[in-house]
């Protein structure tokens, strides 16, 4: 494999028949022209991601307590003590190259036993893979082909979970969810189209979290006045006391009241706290996306910070606010407009123009693994931003699903 080529670390979350966030794939992309993972050495890039996400940043860190997938080449499977820590939570996933033959079956024997649950990649039934559904707990079909019914129905009866791969639409999660689906992956809760398939009619609307938004963003905060916006959304105030009520916080006492929340929490958690949850709207696609903002946000502000000399909470708000006309329902230039924002910040969102959208223009394109001409120390660099970025989101998300 050449030096230069490198690889983009990502996590894609795996949600339920709830749309509940349950657990996340580790994918790692090669840097090269293509959209989709593209590994010349699957050796190196299983041991580059291994390292940086179980050892240098901590699993815990990533995914909380959910589950972890983690795609372990065939070499990986034959030497079980190269597999990350944690059995547990981490789900090792046999690539759709491996064939069921007597080496590997043995080998997948001994991981099962060791606590790992397996789960069968991108599978298709054949006499070769067939020995695998004796050790599969998970089987993971993908959507944009075509599935057999009589092949789900062996699955679902050998008491195999099934997870559904690429779902891009509504249609799609709710076809599989009806055909013994119970665990989904794709961009189905990404999509603009999808606001009134899954928005139940709540208490909030988009003008009054606007304006929740932009008292908080002010430069004074009236915290009297956030008070009196938030207690019209009585579901967003019992999701912002359990976030912080969570173990993650490490309070001696427990906060009960709104108004005891906003006194302790400081104005830049606050922030962050109500933004999230005002974005979110309790809407199960939204929340789905939240990790993914956070860490977009958190990721602006280090490479402001670190990397461009920018102003940092203005990059961090950038990165926030980035998907909200996808999570408001609302264009992104009446979002601005609602907003206290600096001019900077307002062509950064509508145009990507000037420092902040070059640090929101980088940020998405690492997430796309579109960073053609990056070198290798560029990537690794990013890469641990990344990871840095996405602990500190789930820490703030802590308590979200309790």
């Amino acid at each position: 494999m050449p030096k230069s080529q490198s690889y983009c670390i990502a996590l894609q979350p795996i949600c339920d028949s709830d749309m509940v966030h349950v657990a996340d794939e580790l994918l790692y992309r090669s840097t090269s022209s293509m959209s989709k993972a593209v590994i010349d050495d699957e050796l190196v890039a299983t041991a580059r991601a291994c390292n940086a996400a179980f050892y240098e940043t901590g699993i815990e860190n990533l995914c909380g307590s959910g589950k972890l997938f983690f795609n372990a080449p065939r070499e990986w499977l034959l030497k079980p003590e190269l597999l990350p820590p944690y059995p547990e939570q981490v789900v090792i996933e046999v690539l759709e190259s491996v064939e069921g033959d007597a080496d590997i079956i043995v080998a997948l024997q001994h991981v099962k036993a060791l606590g790992y649950q397996i789960a069968l990649d991108d599978f298709v039934l054949n006499d070769q893979t067939r020995p695998l559904l004796e050790v599969a707990d998970i089987i993971k079909l993908d959507m944009l082909d075509d599935q057999q019914n009589n092949n789900i129905e062996l699955y679902l009866d050998k008491g195999i979970t099934l997870l559904a791969e690429k779902v891009e639409d509504i249609d799609t999660f709710e076809r599989c969810k009806g055909m013994g689906f119970t665990l989904f992956q794709g961009y189905f809760y990404a999509k603009p189209e999808i606001k009134s398939a899954t928005e139940v009619d709540r208490s909030g609307n988009a003008n009054a979290r606007l304006e929740i938004l932009n008292e908080l963003y002010s430069d004074q905060v009236d915290l009297d006045k956030v008070e009196k916006l938030l207690v019209m959304e009585p579901q967003l105030v019992l999701r912002l006391l359990k976030m912080i009520n969570s173990a993650q916080y490490k309070r001696a006492n427990t906060i009960s009241s709104l108004h005891q929340a906003l006194t302790l929490l400081g104005i830049e958690k606050l922030r962050t706290l109500v933004s999230t949850l005002v974005l979110a709207n309790d809407d199960p696609c939204k929340m789905l996306l939240l990790s993914k903002v956070l860490t977009r946000a958190a990721m602006c502000k280090a490479l402001a910070e670190n990397e461009f000399k920018a102003n940092a909470d203005e990059a961090f708000m950038v990165g926030m606010l980035s998907m909200a006309d996808l999570m408001l329902g609302q264009p992104i230039q009446k979002v601005c407009e609602h907003m206290p924002l600096q001019q900077e910040s307002v062509d950064a969102l509508i145009r990507q123009n000037g420092k902040l959208g070059s640090i929101l223009t980088l940020v998405k394109t690492f997430e796309k693994a579109g960073l053609h001409s990056a070198n290798g120390n560029t990537v690794d660099k990013l890469n641990t931003y990344y990871l840095d970025s996405r602990s500190w989101a789930m820490t703030m998300l802590a308590g979200l699903y309790d």
